[in-house]
C-alpha cells in the first residue's frame, strides 16, 4: 500500500514538472516576439534579385555599388546647339555654328555595405564658326574653339532603404562640384569657347530612388528618380563677383527589359533655378532646362554593358537648346 502511494505522488510530481517545463519553454519560444504572443516569426521576405541592366545614362542609380567591386564609366557626348533660350522660355538664333565634345570618366568603388563613393572627371572641346558679325571677336574672329578639363564631381551614396515587394530602394547621396574648368581670364577671341567650368564649388545633397516592376505577362520595368538640390559659392570671374542661384534636379527614368541582352530606357532630365538660401542675394539671371533622352542598352555580359542615345533639350530659360548624341559603357572589374 505504502508502495502504491509512493508511485502515485511520484507520477503526479513528474507530470508536474513536465507541464511546468512545457509552460517555462513555450513562454520563452513567445518572448523572442515582441508584440507577438501566440506566434513565431515566419520566414523572412524573400527578394528576387534585380536584372542586370546598364541604368540611365543620365539618371543617377539609386543602388549603390557592392563592397569592395570597381567599375569605369567612359561617356561620350557631341552637342549641336540648335537655339537659345531667352528669359521667356522661347527660343532664338543661336548667331553661329556652335559644337562641343564631351567625354567623362566615371570611377565608382564599392566603399562599405550599403556605401558607394565616385568621381567624374569631364573633358570638353568646343568649337565656334560662322560667328554673326556683331557677336565677332575684338580683331573680327568669326571661329574659334578651345578645350581643356571640366569641373570634377566626388559623390557619396548612402543606401537608406533596401527595396522590398512593397518598398523602393532608397538612397541618400551627397554630391560635391570642384571648379577645376576655366571661368575667367578668358580670351574675347576665343568667342566663349574657353569657358569650360562654372566657377563655383557646388554642395548637392538628395535622394535617389529606384523600384523594379514586375506586370504580369510582361518582361520587368524599373524605375528611377532623383531629387536634389545644389548651392553654390561665390566667385569671381572676369565680370566681378558672382553670387550664383540655388537649382533644384528632378529627373526621372524608366527601363524595360525586352530581354536579357537588349534593354529600352527613357531618361527625362531637369533642373530649375531658385533663389538661395544662404548668402547674398543672387545677381546672376535665372536659368532651367528640360531635356528628353531615349536609350537602347547591350548587356553582353555582367562586366561588360553597352548604352546609346540621344539627349533632346526641349524647353529652358536662358539656356542654350542642344541635339547630344551619347555612348557610353560600362566595365566592372
Amino acid at each position: 500500500m505504502k508502495i502504491s502511494m509512493r508511485l502515485k505522488a511520484f507520477g503526479l510530481c513528474l507530470a508536474m514538472i513536465l507541464a511546468l517545463n512545457w509552460t517555462l519553454t513555450a513562454s520563452a519560444s513567445r518572448a523572442q516576439v515582441p508584440g507577438v504572443p501566440f506566434e513565431l516569426p515566419g520566414p523572412p521576405e524573400k527578394r528576387p534579385e534585380a536584372p542586370t541592366t546598364f541604368t540611365p545614362i543620365l539618371t543617377d542609380g539609386a543602388v549603390p555599388q557592392e563592397k569592395g567591386k570597381w567599375n569605369l564609366q567612359p561617356t561620350f557626348g557631341y552637342s549641336f546647339a540648335v537655339a537659345n533660350f531667352n528669359r521667356n522660355w522661347a527660343p532664338e538664333s543661336t548667331g553661329g555654328s556652335f559644337r562641343s565634345f564631351g567625354m567623362s570618366y566615371k570611377l565608382v568603388y564599392g566603399l562599405f555595405k550599403n556605401t558607394e563613393v565616385n568621381i567624374v572627371i569631364p573633358f570638353f572641346a568646343n568649337w565656334a564658326t560662322n560667328v554673326r558679325g556683331d557677336m565677332e571677336g575684338p580683331g573680327g574672329e568669326r571661329t574659334a574653339s578651345s578645350s581643356g578639363l571640366g569641373d570634377i564631381n566626388l559623390q557619396v551614396k548612402y543606401q537608406l532603404v533596401q527595396e522590398t515587394s512593397t518598398w523602393p530602394t532608397i538612397t541618400a547621396t551627397f554630391i560635391n562640384t570642384y571648379p577645376t574648368g576655366r571661368f575667367k581670364n578668358v580670351s574675347p577671341s576665343h568667342l566663349g569657347t574657353d569657358v569650360i567650368g562654372g566657377g563655383s564649388t557646388v554642395f548637392t545633397p538628395g535622394l535617389n530612388v529606384s523600384k523594379v516592376l514586375r506586370p504580369k505577362n510582361l518582361n520587368p520595368f524599373i524605375l528611377y528618380a532623383n531629387f536634389w538640390y545644389s548651392m553654390g559659392t561665390a566667385f569671381t570671374n572676369d565680370d566681378g563677383r558672382q553670387y550664383p542661384r540655388d537649382f533644384a534636379t528632378v529627373n526621372l527614368a524608366a527601363e524595360y527589359m525586352f530581354n536579357g541582352k537588349w534593354v529600352g530606357c527613357l531618361d527625362f532630365t531637369s533642373y530649375y533655378d531658385a533663389g538661395r538660401l544662404f548668402g547674398r542675394k543672387s545677381n546672376v539671371p535665372p536659368t532651367a532646362l528640360v531635356s528628353l533622352a531615349p536609350e537602347i542598352e547591350y548587356i553582353y555580359s555582367d562586366k561588360l554593358m553597352f548604352s546609346l542615345g540621344v539627349n533632346f533639350d526641349l524647353a529652358g530659360k536662358n539656356n542654350t537648346q542642344n541635339i547630344t548624341p551619347l555612348f557610353s559603357i560600362i566595365y566592372n572589374f
